[in-house]
């Protein structure tokens, strides 16, 4: 398939893709926030540099695009139709790069976590989720 904007325009749009306070991360902060739970962004001396940091809980959180790092099952984990391997192998390097941080954040003894960008979407079930994860 054939792309339908010009090499330069879609690296354009693709250099506008943000890691950092995304829609679904400014979600879950904000619900973290207004259920009384204190936390800090992007913790670079950790591993992976989790998107927030309960250190009361000791929790590391990650707030996932379910496109990018492979949500299994969710309808926002389809495949590209054009230059296949080049996303595949992408793919592939962001989901063996999120198992290495969590790895590495567990042998440092933290609990990891990931919300999805899907699971942000209901905020009554994301703030249930959340009152999960740092339960004591």
């Amino acid at each position: 398939m054939v792309d339908i904007v010009s090499p330069a325009r879609r690296s354009e749009m693709m250099s506008r893709i943000r890691g950092k306070g995304t829609k679904p991360e400014l979600i879950v902060r904000s619900a973290a926030h207004r259920l009384g739970y204190r936390f800090r962004l992007h913790v670079k001396k950790l591993p992976g540099s989790p998107d927030l940091v309960f250190r009361s809980k000791n929790v590391a959180l990650f707030v996932h695009g379910c496109f990018w790092h492979r949500h299994d099952g969710c309808r926002y984990c389809y495949e590209p139709k054009s230059n296949i391997e080049f996303w595949n192998q992408k793919f592939k390097n962001n989901v063996v790069r999120d198992q290495r941080v969590r790895m590495g954040l567990e042998e440092l003894g933290w609990r990891v976590a990931v919300i999805w960008e899907c699971e942000t979407a209901n905020s009554d079930s994301l703030r249930t989720r959340l009152k999960e994860l740092l339960r004591p």
